[in-house]
């Protein structure tokens, strides 16, 4: 079993930035394919990112590369998605999700993942 626990979402102007974060409980974060998903009202859970269990790939939803960077931290069983030049289209929860290992050509589908968090919102004024 792995609890995630998001942080860090919040009110920001267009063009700011934020800082979400998961954090894992459990010891077996490292085995864990990690994502970002979001969801914005009457709309379907969109994905974000993923990042692999060691860290050395990452992969990214069009919308967001260039402004988005996932990463994790497996000694401190969390992973992080920095958010710069924030656009009024990002409004949504963010949900953070551990899945086992998967290929990339199937990160982006959240049905492949097991576990959840609660979500953050995130919500860009214009």
């Amino acid at each position: 079993q792995v609890q995630l626990v998001e942080s860090g979402g919040g009110l920001v102007q267009a063009g700011g930035s934020l800082r979400l974060s998961c954090a894992a409980s459990g010891r077996t974060f490292s085995s864990y394919t990690m994502a970002w998903f979001r969801q914005a009202p009457g709309k379907e859970r969109e994905f974000v990112a993923a990042i692999t269990r060691s860290g050395d790939n990452t992969y990214y939803t069009d919308s967001v590369k260039g402004r988005f960077t996932i990463s994790r931290d497996n000694a401190k069983n969390t992973a992080y998605l920095p958010m710069n030049s924030l656009k009024p289209e990002d409004t949504a929860v963010y949900y953070c999700a551990a899945g086992r290992q998967m290929p990339l050509t199937i990160m982006t589908t959240p049905r492949n993942y097991d576990y959840w968090g609660q979500g953050t919102q995130v919500t860009v004024s214009s």
